[in-house]
């Protein structure tokens, strides 16, 4: 007889709603729901999925943890991704041999197909995005994509056979409490993130090399052939290398040669599709669709099929993403920039004159390169806004005389700022080099706010 087992889920978000349902269906389960919503407002949430308040203990509002602290029997304690680990309460849990873990794991654990893993600081949902099309594309099994795409797999469990594919974008937070990791884990590149929540840079990186330190010798990880910082990160590790390169063909892997895409392995080398064909601008897509023709073709998926979809792909939301031509002047949505590193891919990508609108929600990131970047790209005046404003406009102008407006409103004004310093030919581009939290509850969000006024200019 299965002995019954103390259960919490910590925060009721996205991503932990499905571990509801899914404990509340096994019999041994006695489930606790904590989070800071108050408990009227969690079981409101908890009527909206269909689920009977009666089955499930409430602890809601501002001393939730502390509660949650107090209890001694229980076993499992699920928390969501975007929360400190380190906190004193789950410490506390922790010193009594409560296990902490989180939705990820258990899917892991528990899915019956290989899983493709895919992280990085920055290009997971373009990465992943390509993949999954890709795979679809070959059509020769069924194909599951989700993790921090916005689509938690744990319900499709039932579904999921031993030979589909399984594609995941794992961050770093959902990476921190795993103890298993995927067959296929491909980690794009690394740069100082989200360092409010981890607490420093080595804490980061501990969570992003989660998705290769359970692999075995069968199991395999994609790498970039000249990140110093990956390759220290890949020290130690069981899952056999395979590359992508932007300046080589490695001898397994993806690279460009003679101005084309290509892969090679042991047994043969395929052309995929010409540099200049692909949609996307920047060179750092250019690194995204070799790490997907890596991963696709690794995991037995059909060249022809990942040829077509990068023939094809014209990017993600928020990426890039072109809004409008208005005046002459191109509106560009690159909400995604939550991190200097992905704003200086962003300058990088476009050539034209630009009216730079960045700023936000701080991370406690260093912008002292991104002040750099911007002096020497073809950046003519950078509007800031938000809790970051100041430390962006000290660091540009530290390195030249590029113009800074500072607006004190949100993002409306920081639009017309921009306009007011536009002339026809330039761009403007939100790429904001930090998280939107403080004036939206996510970046999707803050990049519909800037499509709606632009379309209302």
């Amino acid at each position: 007889m299965t002995p019954r087992q103390r259960i919490a889920i910590v925060g009721l978000g996205v991503n932990n709603q499905p571990l509801v349902p899914f404990f509340l269906d096994q019999s041994h389960v006695d489930l606790i729901v904590a989070d800071r919503k108050d408990s009227l407002m969690l079981g409101q949430i908890l009527t909206r999925m269909g689920v009977s308040t009666a089955d499930v203990e409430i602890l809601g509002g501002p001393d939730y943890l502390t509660r949650l602290a107090r209890m001694t029997d229980l076993n499992q304690v699920y928390v969501t991704p975007g929360m400190p680990k380190h906190l004193p309460e789950f410490r506390l849990l922790a010193s009594r041999g409560t296990v902490l873990t989180s939705e990820t794991d258990l899917f892991l654990g528990k899915c019956p197909a290989s899983v493709i893993g895919i992280t990085g600081s920055a290009g997971k949902t373009t990465t992943t995005t390509l993949v999954g099309e890709a795979l679809r594309k070959d059509g020769r099994r069924p194909v599951f994509v989700g993790g921090n795409i916005g689509v938690s797999l744990l319900p499709d469990l039932p579904r999921i056979n031993r030979r589909d594919w399984v594609v995941m974008e794992l961050s770093s937070f959902q990476l921190e409490l795993v103890t298993h990791s995927p067959h296929g884990a491909a980690l794009l590149n690394l740069a100082p993130n989200h360092l409010d929540v981890h607490g420093d840079f080595e804490a980061y990186q501990a969570a992003k090399r989660h998705i290769w330190d359970f692999q075995s010798e069968d199991d395999w990880a994609i790498v970039p052939s000249e990140d110093s910082l990956v390759s220290k990160l890949r020290e130690g590790q069981r899952g056999q290398p395979v590359y992508f390169s932007l300046n080589e063909v490695p001898a397994h892997g993806a690279g460009i040669r003679d101005g084309w895409l290509a892969w090679q392995d042991t047994e043969r080398f395929v052309k995929i599709v010409e540099d200049g064909k692909l949609k996307v601008p920047g060179i750092h897509n250019v690194a995204n669709a070799l790490a997907a023709i890596a991963i696709v073709i690794q995991a037995g998926g059909a060249p022809e099929a990942i040829a077509e979809v990068l023939a094809t792909f014209t990017g993600v939301p928020h990426r890039l993403e072109i809004v409008r031509d208005h005046d002459s002047i191109v509106y560009i949505n690159d909400s995604i920039a939550t991190a200097p590193d992905r704003t200086m891919a962003a300058l990088r990508a476009i050539k034209s004159p630009i009216i730079l609108i960045a700023g936000g929600y701080d991370k406690h990131l260093d912008y002292w390169a991104l002040g750099k970047a911007i002096c020497e790209s073809s950046v003519k005046c950078v509007v800031v806004l938000g809790q970051t404003a100041d430390k962006i406009a000290r660091a540009v102008r530290e390195h030249g005389a590029v113009p800074v407006v500072a607006v004190g409103g949100g993002l409306s004004e920081a639009v017309q700022a921009a306009r007011k310093h536009a002339i026809a030919g330039d761009v403007v581009l939100l790429s904001p080099a930090s998280a939107s939290y403080d004036m939206f509850l996510n970046f999707e969000e803050r990049g519909q706010s800037f499509r709606e006024i632009v379309q209302q200019l």
